[in-house]
């Protein structure tokens, strides 16, 4: 099957983005935070062109301090995968949504049960970052047969003969993952996250985004020089934690015009 018949919604609009010369940004936002809807709406509205909506779990091991604290919050809040699903449709925005959770979830509800959830709330990939590539087939086979797409992450420390499998199992974009540790905002720009960036791009044409380390406009002007665009996590949820929704807006304002100047 050539790559054309598997693309859903994500990679289909990001490739048409990327080939009219426009770098990527993709927010993430921690579901059921307080105020998270706003801030996806307000991300959508100020250049976004997609979301990642976060499904608090106990037990976030990709995710450093910031994120952390707004998944115990939402869990304290009483949001479950099913309450932030089921609220995903109001948000009526005109960009493509994500999930970013963790497999115990989805193999807690059943595969196709899971994508089938996703594909009733709107949501067009899934993010399932302790998922390895050598146990993702079950998932993987469940999201494709349901049109769910899965974003696949490449760490820095992969060897090269192993970037072209993860490439070839992405749907929507790849995953750069920009340096080694948990999410959570950096002073400087990991070098990992361009070296791995200009290796991906060397070997797939799917679209490479750059995600975890990058925390400001500038880091992300400086990703988007290499890679296709970037992932924002805890400075876009430190934000809604500190000043709330509208300055999630102002700050996906900040980083569209850093990276329209690339």
């Amino acid at each position: 099957m050539g790559r054309e018949a598997l693309m859903g919604r994500i990679e289909s609009e990001f490739r048409d983005k990327r080939a009219a010369g426009r770098k990527l940004l993709v927010p993430y936002i921690t579901g059921g935070y307080p105020g998270w809807q706003d801030a996806i709406r307000a991300a959508a509205a100020n250049g976004a062109d997609a979301v990642e909506i976060g499904v608090p779990f106990s037990d976030p091991v990709m995710d450093g301090p910031v994120i952390q604290q707004a998944s115990q919050a939402a869990l304290e809040g009483g949001a479950t995968p099913a309450s932030v699903l089921d609220l995903v449709p109001s948000l009526d925005v005109d960009i493509p949504l994500l999930v970013m959770t963790y497999y115990n979830l989805v193999h807690h509800e059943g595969h196709r049960r899971f994508a089938h959830r996703l594909v009733q709330a709107g949501v067009s990939g899934c993010i399932l970052p302790d998922l390895p590539l050598e146990e993702s087939e079950p998932w993987c086979r469940a999201a494709d047969h349901e049109g769910v797409e899965t974003v696949m992450l490449a760490a820095p420390t992969a060897p090269d003969e192993r970037l072209p499998l993860v490439a070839a199992r992405a749907r929507g974009f790849l995953y750069s993952v920009g340096l080694l540790g948990v999410t959570g905002e950096r002073d400087t720009l990991a070098g990992t996250a361009t070296a791995l960036a200009a290796r991906l791009k060397s070997i797939t044409d799917v679209p490479v985004l750059v995600g975890v380390g990058v925390s400001n406009a500038a880091q992300a002007y400086e990703a988007t020089r290499v890679a296709d665009g970037v992932i924002q996590g805890a400075s876009m949820v430190r934000r809604l934690i500190e000043s709330g929704p509208d300055a999630v807006g102002a700050y996906v304002a900040e980083v569209r015009a850093a990276i329209d100047a690339v």
